[in-house]
């Protein structure tokens, strides 16, 4: 392994501004970043949650109710929003940390957004990496809060100890026609706005469907919450922790490596290439006349081989 250089000496990750700018030094793949990420100590026992669903369902009021459990526990806690990105400026546009602004000062909470920047789901490389710096500034417990569009759902589980999915009793008979896929990664489910019309029977026909489910060493709990009355968090909670102590969560963990492994594998390989310049160059050929985006592709792709 490549020596550390002295600029990523010396960090001290308990400091929150320290660990802030660090963050900020891996997101933009600063020299010696993959080297220092290496040298890290890892602490795989911190376990991971991720918090995903449809825009709308409630999550960051749920993982709003959930860091004011943990709080009153005594522990650290570290949320990573992961935002959408513009594909004009690659910046996060939600404000996660505006929302939770009342933990913002804390000295026990650490809050991060993190924008997804072209990741097709709404997760990226860069999450498992910052995740992994989380763990080594040692939080007790890290909390992943997705966009819940595209395949972020199903990315999540590639990251997280725990998957936890949040819909509304709103969602009616969307809930037949989700991905098998979305289905089949959540460990427990949370039925959100509960005091809302129709919160019992979306409950029961959920319950149908996850009835269907081979059985295996875990069957995934449906919790209701009223996230905005701080209702449900307790047992949402317990859910979550009896999860983490369960013989299914261990099970997964040499899944989750692999499958961090690969994302980070594939970032590795795509880290030269520069969608600003790609912009650039198809707007140079498009005005020179017959472009072709194929043709297009394959020369960028010759070029990388060379």
């Amino acid at each position: 392994m490549a020596e550390i250089s002295p600029v990523w000496k010396d960090i001290d990750l308990s400091d929150p501004k320290s660990l802030a700018r660090v963050i900020t030094r891996v997101e933009n793949n600063a020299d010696g970043s993959r080297q220092w990420l290496a040298s890290l100590l890892q602490r795989d026992k911190t376990p991971v949650v991720g918090i995903t669903g449809p825009p709308g369902a409630g999550k960051s009021t749920l993982v709003n109710g959930l860091v004011q459990y943990y709080l009153s526990k005594g522990l650290k806690i570290a949320v990573l929003a992961v935002d959408p990105t513009s594909p004009f400026n690659m910046g996060a546009l939600l404000g996660d940390r505006i929302r939770m602004a009342q933990h913002y000062t804390n000295p026990n909470v650490f809050i991060r957004s993190l924008a997804t920047r072209g990741s097709l789901g709404g997760v990226s490389a860069k999450t498992i990496e910052i995740t992994d710096i989380l763990k080594a500034a040692g939080f007790d417990i890290i909390f992943i809060e997705t966009v819940g569009v595209g395949q972020s759902e199903i990315e999540i589980a590639g990251i997280a100890d725990t998957t936890v999915l949040v819909l509304v009793p709103e969602a009616g008979d969307d809930i037949q026609n989700m991905k098998s896929g979305i289905m089949e990664i959540a460990d427990i489910f949370v039925v959100n706005k509960a005091d809302r019309p129709g919160s019992d029977l979306f409950k029961a026909n959920l319950a149908k469907i996850l009835h269907q489910k081979p059985a295996s060493s875990w069957n995934p709990p449906i919790i209701a919450t009223i996230a905005s009355e701080n209702t449900g968090i307790e047992a949402l909670a317990e859910a979550i922790e009896a999860h983490q102590k369960s013989d299914h969560t261990s099970s997964r963990k040499i899944y989750l490596m692999a499958e961090k492994a690969y994302q980070l594998i594939q970032s590795g390989r795509m880290k030269d290439i520069d969608r600003k310049k790609l912009a650039e160059d198809i707007k140079a050929e498009m005005k020179a006349g017959n472009f072709n985006l194929y043709a297009f592709v394959e020369e960028e792709e010759g070029r990388d081989r060379h």
